[in-house]
């Protein structure tokens, strides 16, 4: 008996190193990141934990340098992290944090992150993340609709659509 299987036939997708390198262009802030001794492991590289650290410090800088979020209205917490691992960063590797907001909704925005690291004058990808942001009311415990000023603040630093 002979089996045949017909597969339909997937056009090469191009490497993810390369398709992340040509979306440096689309992100709008860059922020420098300071590493310490301790965000090393033994191997020499940072520990896989403590990326999600930097992304708190890229998300932070980029709140109040870029959108200048008003915390004491609205407080954001994190409803979803993630990131993918592209290439080690080494305890001597200066490494910059490229943030940029990439979908805002009712209540909840998107951010995504790039860490890249300069090697011989060019910036290599080492992760690549995203975290989903959602307003918060701490006095009445629950997600609120992210306010117009916050709103259109995203919107026009990222020129992104209205819509």
């Amino acid at each position: 008996m002979i089996f045949k299987t017909l597969w339909r036939k997937k056009s090469k997708s191009e490497d993810k190193k390369a398709d992340i390198v040509n979306q440096l262009d689309s992100f709008k802030y860059k922020t420098a990141i300071e590493t310490r001794f301790a965000d090393f492991d033994m191997m020499g590289h940072v520990n896989n934990a403590v990326y999600f650290t930097f992304m708190e410090i890229g998300r932070s800088k980029y709140w109040k340098q870029a959108i200048q979020w008003d915390w004491k209205k609205t407080g954001v917490v994190i409803a979803s992290a993630s990131l993918n691992y592209i290439s080690p960063v080494l305890i001597d590797d200066k490494i910059s944090m490229y943030v940029r907001t990439s979908r805002i909704g009712t209540s909840s925005f998107d951010l995504e992150y790039l860490i890249v690291k300069l090697t011989n004058g060019d910036e290599v990808v080492c992760s690549r993340g995203k975290t989903v942001c959602v307003a918060y009311d701490y006095e009445r415990q629950s997600a609120v609709p992210i306010p117009d000023h916050e709103k259109n603040k995203m919107i026009i630093f990222e020129q992104l659509s209205n819509s």
